[in-house]
């Protein structure tokens, strides 16, 4: 490790959260794990983890993310979100990766001599991709099981919104049902439709045998916090309101879920100097206010990290960041520290929930502002990989 800052990404949690899951929401065939961007940046090379954890289908955004799959396992079948650029086409056979349809011109564009999974994309109100009307997807299946090459696996959708305090949800469960009502769905193997919310905070479909987890299988078990306050009882009132209302289906805001993060993110002390106050450290100026050190660490913003962190932990101890810049940031101590201290940016003391409060952000974006070139420090078992992505 040369730079001695890194991400430490215990997969043998994710692994566990995955048991977790499964056995708490038992009730599904395929378990569609979510690995797109670099599998929220964890990197790709856990997708074994969560294969031996339970996950028996994966899911990325682009046929560049499947292929980057590939080099880490051969066999586990890989969905692409997106729609594929069909000159490409005979490179997601050979490597026997699934690809998405959302419509009729789509499908009619698909010339291979060689046989494919394919998944159809049904929009039912997110307004993204996907086929959003009854006769378009007739016509589009009709054609899809008229061709010897083609095997229509599955078919499925998104939801734009909780549904929860809305009735969106329910509209979007209609409308699927709606527009798939002159296809029977038992006959495609498939049928996929929920995501990690809808998984804790609906009850299954009872059409669906597949479910897709993002980031639920990172840490996060989508659990409102009840909140006994006055504000947060009016609360529960308007959305028992609602729900009266607009007659929302049943709906959970908790579970028991018992999950944990495995992404920690740390550095080191660089350089210590000493400062008296009004001293001037860094491009914002900022002013030293007692006498005391500078550690400089080796992280800067175009890692992801800025002074917007607001602290870091040294030896069980919290320390204001006071400046940042491109790659380094600095913090002021009372007392001298010695050089290649580890430093905790986040992880056991300051949790990935703590850090994302503060920037005003959820975990998917703090996820994404941990670049690339951050070393990925992977454990599994007993084992230690150093991945530079």
């Amino acid at each position: 490790m040369i730079r001695n800052t890194y991400a430490l990404i215990d997969e043998n949690i994710l692994r566990d959260n995955i048991k977790e899951i499964k056995s708490k929401y038992p009730d599904y065939k395929y378990y569609f794990g979510v690995v797109k961007n670099n599998a929220y940046h964890h990197g790709m090379h856990v997708v074994n983890a969560l294969i031996d954890g339970g996950i028996n289908y994966l899911c990325v955004s682009s046929l560049e993310e499947a292929l980057a799959i590939r080099k880490y396992n051969k066999d586990i079948s890989i969905l692409v979100l997106e729609l594929i650029n069909l000159d490409y086409i005979n490179l997601a056979i050979d490597n026997n990766i699934t690809i998405t349809i959302d419509s009729l011109e789509y499908a009619k564009n698909i010339k291979i001599n060689k046989k494919i999974k394919v998944h159809i994309a049904i929009d039912s109100g997110m307004n993204r991709i996907g086929i959003n009307n009854k006769k378009e997807l007739n016509d589009t299946y009709k054609l899809l099981i008229s061709n010897k090459n083609i095997l229509l696996e599955g078919i499925y959708s998104h939801f734009a919104t909780s549904g929860v305090r809305d009735v969106y949800y329910d509209s979007q469960v209609n409308k699927f049902k709606d527009i798939t009502s002159d296809i029977d769905l038992n006959k495609i193997p498939i049928v996929h439709i929920g995501r990690s919310l809808s998984l804790v905070q609906h009850d299954k479909l009872d059409f669906c045998n597949g479910i897709r987890l993002g980031i639920i299988m990172y840490g996060f078990a989508q659990s409102s916090t009840i909140d006994n306050s006055l504000r947060g009882k009016l609360r529960i009132k308007k959305r028992e309101y609602l729900q009266k209302k607009y007659n929302i289906s049943k709906t959970y805001l908790t579970n028991d879920l018992k999950l944990k993060t495995a992404f920690k993110l740390y550095t080191s002390v660089m350089s210590v100097r000493k400062v008296k106050i009004n001293d001037v450290v860094g491009y914002n100026t900022y002013k030293v206010l007692e006498d005391g050190y500078i550690l400089t660490l080796p992280i800067g913003y175009a890692d992801g990290v800025t002074k917007d962190y607001k602290y870091v932990y040294i030896n069980s101890k919290r320390y204001e960041i006071v400046s940042d810049c491109m790659d380094m940031i600095m913090v002021f101590s009372k007392d001298k520290i010695k050089i290649n201290t580890k430093v905790e940016i986040f992880g056991d003391n300051i949790s990935v929930r703590d850090v994302c409060n503060r920037l005003h952000i959820n975990a998917y974006h703090l996820f994404n502002l941990i670049s690339d070139r951050v070393l990925r420090l992977h454990i599994y078992n007993d084992n230690e990989e150093e991945i530079l992505y």
